[in-house]
């Protein structure tokens, strides 16, 4: 549908500049998801630690991971509505 966004309370119109630095915020979250997914591709030596503790380790890792999704997404949309500025809470 056209001029969607005029029909969403809360929504207005961006200027080119601000539009451009939407685009570059939507840019930077495909590049931070994306290190995110190769950070999950490191391996974690066992060494002298057992299996118990090696997984351990890993769930650890993926913990952290999560948090680190979690908030550059909640920083990635407060940029996002610094930009856009919508009027709703």
């Amino acid at each position: 549908m056209k001029d969607q966004h005029e029909k969403i309370t809360g929504y207005r119109d961006l200027s080119q500049k601000e539009i451009d630095l939407m685009n570059k915020i939507k840019q930077k979250g495909i590049e931070l998801q994306e290190l995110i997914y190769e950070c999950r591709g490191v391996d974690v030596e066992v060494g002298k630690t057992g299996e118990a503790e090696h997984d351990e380790v890993l769930d650890e890792a993926s913990r952290w991971r999560s948090i680190a999704k979690t908030q550059l997404q909640q920083g990635l949309m407060a940029l996002t509505r610094s930009v856009a500025k919508p009027t709703t809470f």
